[in-house]
């Protein structure tokens, strides 16, 4: 019996494996072209309407704004993650995810309701896409260096800053907007809000789109702002309550990141068991040499314990007990598995490991970053010691 990698898990009951088929399905018709995107640098803007027509965009969203309504069960983002890694497609991945697991649990949490009715229905369709801006040029995990700057005035703010290594910078329409709104140095966490900046708004304009070494179809892009004029309307929660916004929200994004890391893993192990059990060297399979099998076994070993944490996190998340330390653990210890992992399998490809048209290669790529964005492995790190110390 040959081992299955996707096999089922305790996580998913029959609506999550019909809701898998759907995306498997979507993937397997309109991903064909996920290494022509990388080249090109950029992902088609209408894959996106389309991912939206199939319900991936929005399947956390309230069904009310045309989302799924699964807003406590995080298990269908998790199948529909796992499945965009098994077609190699990391750059659409990466996009969605901070669309999905990102920015719409910002709006279902803090939106009102006409802020909800005016935002959700087009993210749920894919004709808006969201992004978050967070990191500066000179602030990056200190989100208290934030410069970035936000005036009242009679009837709303005026916004000035940049921000840089923005996901979903280039196609953004809506852009979730960390500023500083109070400029007294004593207001110390209450000194930041959450702004809506939106397409079109006078001042808001885009930098160029970064050029990153893996993920290349994902726009990344800097953001500038330069007196941009944001109505009351557009500020989301209360102001003053910014940074406590971000602490409470930061756990689902690394969330997000450590199922993306263990599906990464399983999408690495998949194509090297395809390959090491039919590729021969010195008259036998790859897969019969005593080394391939022990490693083999140890990174099959690893990812298995590591998706039992990421699962049972899940699982804690859906029941609303997921902490931040949590989230911290399964963050940096799945991604620094996976970074492990396709290493491990790149070697096993030999030469052809090296040459892009293997998924392998690009996976190589794009992993790297994993360690880095939503909080370092050091700063993970410096989290759970925190706590525990």
């Amino acid at each position: 019996m040959t081992y299955d990698l996707w096999e089922r898990r305790e996580l998913f009951n029959d609506d999550h494996q019909a809701y898998r088929g759907a995306v498997r399905a979507f993937a397997d018709r309109q991903l064909v072209d996920a290494t022509q995107w990388d080249d090109d640098g950029m992902i088609p803007r209408e894959l996106w309407l389309r991912a939206g027509d199939q319900g991936l965009l929005g399947v956390n969203a309230p069904s009310e704004y045309g989302g799924g309504g699964a807003l406590r069960d995080f298990a269908f983002r998790v199948a529909a993650i796992e499945e965009l890694a098994r077609a190699g497609a990391s750059s659409f991945n990466a996009g969605t995810s901070c669309h999905a697991d990102i920015v719409l649990p910002y709006l279902a949490a803090l939106a009102t309701p006409e802020q909800s009715a005016r935002w959700m229905p087009p993210m749920c369709s894919g004709e808006l896409i969201g992004a978050i801006a967070m990191t500066e040029p000179g602030a990056g995990s200190d989100l208290r260096g934030i410069r970035t700057t936000a005036r009242p005035t009679g009837d709303g703010w005026v916004l000035n800053g940049a921000k840089t290594f923005i996901t979903n910078g280039i196609y953004s329409g809506l852009v979730v907007v960390v500023a500083r709104t109070d400029p007294d140095p004593a207001a110390g966490s209450r000194a930041f809000s959450l702004l809506v900046v939106e397409e079109g708004m006078a001042g808001f304009t885009r930098g160029r789109k970064l050029e990153k070494v893996g993920l290349r179809g994902q726009d990344t892009a800097e953001l500038n702002f330069t007196d941009v004029e944001v109505p009351a309307g557009n500020v989301l929660g209360e102001v003053g309550r910014g940074l406590h916004y971000l602490m409470a929200n930061l756990p689902v994004e690394r969330l997000s990141i450590a199922v993306t890391a263990c599906a990464g893993a399983r999408a690495a192990l998949d194509w090297t068991l395809d390959h090491v059990r039919t590729r021969e060297a010195f008259g036998q399979r790859i897969a019969d040499f005593q080394n391939t099998q022990f490693a083999v076994a140890e990174m099959v070993t690893e990812l298995e314990v590591t998706q039992a944490y990421v699962d049972r996190a899940v699982a804690r998340h859906d029941a609303g007990a997921l902490t931040p330390v949590d989230a911290a653990k399964a963050k940096w210890w799945a991604t620094e598995m996976h970074k492990r992992t396709v290493d491990r399998c790149l070697q096993l490809f030999g030469g052809y490991g090296y040459m892009l048209e293997y998924p392998i290669a690009r996976a190589y790529l794009d992993t790297r970053v994993t360690t880095i964005y939503g909080g370092t492995t050091e700063i993970m790190k410096h989290l759970i010691a925190r706590d525990v110390l």
